[in-house]
């Protein structure tokens, strides 16, 4: 593993913390954590801490030891001075001559002696860093280092052939005040060693100084490297598979669907899918052992947490049965949720204390062929799902390649994912409205599908925004937030259609709500309109809806948990203007359209809902045409934009809040919502 030091750039990190009040020590703390959290072998997604002994000073002027250590929610490649909350050392040590310290009660310790009451929860593993009489320690689950210790055999004995007496061994405990005390014993047996090696857990190294503390890691995660490099042997023997594999997009919408959790009458708290392929993820899901590898668990207790006690494993994809191929995709889904309900079942058993169980679905599918799916509420977990399966995938073949992958045992991996105060941060975390849901919004660069698009985005839905213009659905998209994403397509043509719904596929697993709202009028007297222009009006204003809601209606059915139709039907759809016959007419059959879909596919839990809304400032209604119209009509153009029974004009946002209210209206479906301000005329009846 590279080392990463650069004493200029150090210096420079201290240069400009000082000039924010944050001394050398932590500046420095806060270099090394950056540069340990910013490799993936070593540390993952909030796992992993580091810490600094100092000196700091209360708001009342006196002068405290602490331990700046990693707080919880921090990311240590992203970190800051105030993700390393500095606790008081002195409360910290005497701890040590405890016979025992529950978690919540640990906890409590740590935040009564806070400098600062508004840091966040110092690490689980603050008494351990404390215990150790070191400057700086560091702390990760480096993957080579998780290759010695996750062994079948004599991992000690192993770890002593790879690391001499260099470094102390820990048997596994649950991360705390127990592990603490021992590791501290382990030291003071020893005070030689330069780190400690936590059996089925990570490594911890330590020094006078930063730099020392970062070296050392590096060194002893290279000399695991280097062990496993000259003294392992391939263990992954290649299966076979079928002679024509399917299509990863093919797949992901079946999996997508089967991983939702049922909520009952209809309703699923949906997952998002994150595909993930390489040639080193093919090598390891091809293996023929793999079921057996995803069986033994996950490779650090802390993984737990994101891929509960490990991967889903479904067979080879035959693309010539993929109707078999869905069947088998909910056998395996539902033996997974069995395996894991008896598993939380059997150790909740084992104490009176109250649980809540999780979600049973996996986090990570690994498909032969094809490579692997992380799962999560949002597109961020299923990233880190698949970030922490691919690295999940190097510790285990390095496991295997010198001797027999065998991690911690899923009954000790219970504790941690059923911890307490992890379950407490659970209950507190309120999911919005459209959390795991994607949504499609045709027109989504115009003035009501970018509307759109932020308005369900701010629900916790992930958009897909499509418009004629690549560039300004990229730029709805952002404006929209929440790893949304643009399409250019012209939705005139279905093949340009099918794509952009591949893609909402290929980076988010699936589709749940269509906005079809893209349109645009042209004038004219009905009996003098130009054929070809009328046509053209049709392919836009009809069938380019009747093309959108197809391929959503494909991938639902895929999913088989419903879905949500919804057209931009217009106020032309019922009260026809004056020469507006070739808008109007395209815009009636659409208006027919949803409805059909609504009687048609209700019975799959697809709904399908319109609305008709009037006067919205847009492509449709540029301000050329309300200066002209208004002028024709003898008023200002605020008269004439407010010229409704509220007397108020009707915005892009009044619109796409009517969507946003038909899609979460779960028991709506054939229904046409006016926004218009009120106009009888155009008042369905």
């Amino acid at each position: 593993m590279k080392n990463l030091w650069n004493d200029a750039e150090a210096e420079n990190v201290v240069k400009t913390y000082a000039a924010k009040g944050v001394g050398r020590d932590l500046a420095l703390r806060v270099y090394t954590t950056r540069l340990l959290g910013g490799e993936p072998r070593l540390v993952l997604h909030g796992g992993g801490n580091t810490s600094v002994k100092t000196k700091v000073t209360d708001f009342v002027g006196d002068e405290w030891d602490v331990l700046c250590v990693k707080g919880s929610g921090w990311d240590m490649a992203v970190i800051e001075p105030q993700g390393l909350p500095a606790v008081k050392l002195g409360a910290l040590l005497k701890a040590r001559k405890l016979e025992s310290l529950g978690d919540e009660d640990m906890v409590a310790l740590q935040r009564a002696n806070l400098i600062d009451p508004s840091s966040p929860n110092p690490s689980v593993e603050t008494l351990l860093h404390a215990f150790l009489p070191h400057k700086f320690i560091d702390h990760t689950h480096s993957t080579a280092i998780l290759a010695i210790v996750d062994q079948g055999g004599d991992s000690e004995a192993l770890s002593k052939k790879v690391f001499g007496d260099k470094m102390g061994f820990v048997p596994y405990i649950k991360p705390g005040f127990d592990l603490a005390k021992v590791a501290a014993e382990v030291y003071d047996a020893d005070p030689s060693v330069e780190g400690l090696i936590l059996d089925k857990h990570g490594i911890f190294t330590f020094g006078d100084d930063a730099r020392q503390a970062y070296d050392r890691m590096i060194h002893y995660v290279t000399m695991a490297e280097d062990y496993v490099a000259k003294n392992g042997s391939n263990p992954l023997k290649p299966a076979s598979l079928p002679a024509k594999l399917a299509k990863p997009e093919e797949v992901a919408s079946m999996l997508r669907g089967a991983v939702a959790v049922a909520k009952g009458e209809g309703r699923f708290d949906r997952m998002v899918s994150d595909f993930r392929t390489s040639e080193a993820i093919l090598e390891f899901v091809n293996s023929a052992a793999i079921a057996d590898y995803a069986a033994a668990g996950v490779s650090t207790p802390d993984l737990s947490i994101r891929i509960k006690t490990g991967p889903m494993v479904l067979p080879a994809p035959d693309a010539s049965d993929l109707a078999g191929y869905k069947a088998e995709i909910g056998k395996r889904v539902a033996a997974y949720m069995a395996e894991y309900t008896r598993y939380f079942e059997e150790n909740d058993a084992l104490d009176d204390v109250k649980r809540t169980m999780l979600d049973p679905m996996p986090r990570l599918s690994l498909v032969p062929g094809l490579g692997m799916f992380g799962h999560g509420r949002t597109l961020k977990d299923a990233k880190i799902a698949s970030d922490v399966g691919e690295m999940w995938i190097e510790a285990v073949k390095g496991a295997a390649s010198v001797g027999t992958f065998r991690p911690l045992a899923k009954s000790d991996l219970f504790p941690l994912e059923y911890w307490s105060l992890e379950q407490a941060k659970l209950a507190s975390n309120k999911p919005k409205p459209l959390t795991g849901q994607i949504v499609l919004v045709t027109g989504g660069a115009g003035a009501i599908g970018a509307a759109t698009a932020k308005a369900f985005a701010r629900e916790g839905a992930h958009v897909v925004v499509v418009d004629l213009d690549a560039a300004k659905a990229a730029e709805a998209a952002k404006a929209a937030g929440n790893n949304s994403i643009g399409v250019g397509a012209d939705i005139t043509n279905p093949a340009e259609v099918r794509a952009a719904f591949d893609q909402a596929v290929k980076v988010f697993g699936g589709i749940d709500i269509v906005v079809s709202n893209a349109g645009a009028a042209w004038e004219g007297m009905i009996a003098d309109i130009d054929d070809a222009l009328l046509r053209k009006s049709f392919e836009l204003n009809f069938f380019s809806h009747q093309s959108v809601a197809q391929n959503a209606v494909r991938i639902m059915r895929e999913q088989g948990t419903g879905g949500v139709l919804l057209f931009n039907a217009s106020k032309q759809a019922v009260n026809p203007g004056a020469k507006f016959g070739a808008y109007g007419l395209p815009k009636a059959a659409t208006l027919f359209l949803s409805r059909q879909y609504a009687l048609e596919y209700g019975s799959i839990g697809i709904r399908s809902n319109a609305v008709n809304a009037d006067r919205i400032r847009s492509g449709l209604l540029t301000d050329a045409m309300i200066a002209s119209r208004s002028t024709a009509r003898g008023l200002s153009e605020k008269d004439y934009m407010s010229g409704n029974l509220l007397g108020q004009e009707v915005t892009a946002d009044d619109v796409a809040q009517a969507f946003l209210h038909q899609a979460l209206a779960e028991r709506t479906t054939a229904d046409v919502t006016t926004v218009d301000g009120g106009n009888i005329a155009a008042a369905l009846r």
